[in-house]
């Protein structure tokens, strides 16, 4: 890797964390059950991706730190809500989840509904209330982009074309749909709102590029996903190994195969880096979490 990404992810995960310790209501206030389920879902698990590809696309346009640590907040509560609904017995049925039980096992299925439904209001509460850091037309940008990514456009999307595709043959433009809603936009929007964040404007080339790249890097993200749910254990996913299988889900390999599968992600892995070609040593960060994604064990 062009890049020492690990340490990267482990100081871009304890940065997050504190901003989300900020952000997260204090479990002893009430109502206490509520926040702790909230808390219990958030912290302390987890690789970070998505706050890092923050941290990263806002070290590849010279931004401070602190001016991205809302938005890295917000992404990562989105995507924590998210687990906590797909985790349902409505949804998937997931017992496990980050090596733990998930927020349903372990709070009540009430809760957990209440806890991802408070924890989408409070991403964008975060993002609202970090006035000064931005000008407001990039304030409203990243607000726009975040609830596009988990909207009906998004990850909402994406989950219940899932959902009604269980059992049933996609072909691969539909599956390709498919993971861009469900897992893709929320890591396009993850980079972009770095970007917004260090002052880049929408319709420029250095927006556009970084776009590329967050596409790209959700394809490979997501056939790499499906790749370890076949081919990873249980213990190194912290999720049950096979289930996306077991429950009769379209995924890469059962449509393509493995091999097809790995080539696929080097071609979304070599587009992404490709999308940088305009950029400097400062988005070796971005190019070596690209390589992360594809070469990930869990």
């Amino acid at each position: 890797m062009p890049f020492p990404v690990l340490e990267f992810l482990a100081e871009a995960a304890a940065r997050a964390e504190h901003a989300l310790q900020g952000s997260l209501p204090a479990a002893e206030q009430l109502p206490q059950r509520l926040h702790q389920a909230m808390r219990y879902s958030v912290l302390g698990g987890g690789k970070r991706l998505r706050p890092a590809l923050v941290y990263a696309a806002g070290k590849a346009l010279g931004a401070p730190p602190e001016q991205l640590d809302p938005p890295a907040a917000a992404v990562e509560i989105i995507h924590a809500y998210s687990l906590i609904h797909d985790d349902l017995p409505a949804m998937d049925n997931d017992e496990l989840r980050r090596g733990k039980p998930t927020c349903h096992i372990a709070f009540g299925e009430a809760e957990a509904i209440l806890a991802g439904d408070a924890l989408q209001a409070l991403a964008f509460e975060v993002l609202a209330s970090a006035s000064g850091l931005w000008p407001a037309t990039a304030q409203l940008a990243m607000l726009r982009l975040l609830a596009g990514a988990c909207g009906s456009r998004g990850m909402a999307g994406g989950q219940a074309i899932d959902l009604a595709a269980v059992g049933q043959s996609l072909t691969l433009p539909e599956l390709e749909r498919m993971h861009r809603y469900k897992t893709g936009e929320l890591i396009r929007a993850s980079v972009l709102l770095g970007a917004l964040a260090a002052g880049c404007a929408e319709h420029s080339e250095q927006y556009a590029a970084l776009d590329c790249y967050g596409r790209e890097l959700g394809f490979a993200f997501q056939i790499h996903d499906d790749i370890l749910d076949v081919l990873g254990t249980t213990e190194i996913l912290g999720k049950p190994q096979g289930s996306d299988l077991a429950r009769g889900k379209p995924t890469y390999p059962a449509l393509v195969g493995i091999d097809e599968s790995r080539r696929l992600t080097q071609l979304h892995l070599a587009a992404a880096i490709g999308a940088l070609s305009e950029f400097d040593q400062k988005a070796d960060t971005l190019r070596g979490l690209a390589h992360y994604v594809a070469e990930r064990e869990s």
